[in-house]
């Protein structure tokens, strides 16, 4: 419930965590085989899923952002087709390490340096996007890419996201 004292960001920030959690929460207990599951064979399996939340939210927050850490760099890896199989234990970790990065960036941010723009590429050109843009980039992207899985844990008659 929110404060009345608490701004509109504090309060979507605030709930990515919950979200964030909760997709945690949902990935934490699944077996190596669980993992493996797909809505379709030529869709991509959960865990390459959760690995590709993780690589997006290092490769924006780390990468294009220009906010070089080391362990961002490995994630950056994950979630590519031929990345290998991980355990629901090591998918965690890096739920969890992508998101505290994340989040210590969100809390000292101000809106001036959210209004910075740096260049990434789109179809062959250079364009310039603002810290504010890839940070909705992201949380759309975790919204969907947490709803898949939602969706193939229901599928499989497993405990979803609890939303």
């Amino acid at each position: 419930m929110q404060s009345q004292d608490q701004s509109t960001l504090a309060v979507i920030y605030e709930n990515w965590r919950g979200y964030q959690e909760k997709l945690r929460d949902a990935v934490a207990p699944l077996s190596d085989d669980q993992l493996t599951l797909q809505p379709a064979p030529h869709m991509w399996p959960l865990g390459q899923l959760v690995q590709h939340i993780i690589g997006v939210r290092a490769g924006w927050f780390s990468g294009t952002l220009q906010d070089e850490d080391a362990a961002m760099n490995e994630y950056m890896s994950w979630g590519w087709h031929d990345s290998p199989p991980r355990s629901a234990a090591e998918m965690v970790r890096g739920l969890e390490e992508t998101w505290a990065f994340i989040e210590s960036r969100l809390q000292r941010w101000t809106a001036e340096e959210c209004a910075q723009t740096f260049p990434d590429e789109w179809d062959g050109e250079v364009i310039h996007v603002s810290r504010s843009w890839v940070i909705y980039h992201v949380l759309e992207h975790d919204l969907h890419h947490g709803g898949e899985i939602s969706l193939i844990l229901g599928m499989n008659g497993l405990r979803s996201l609890d939303l």
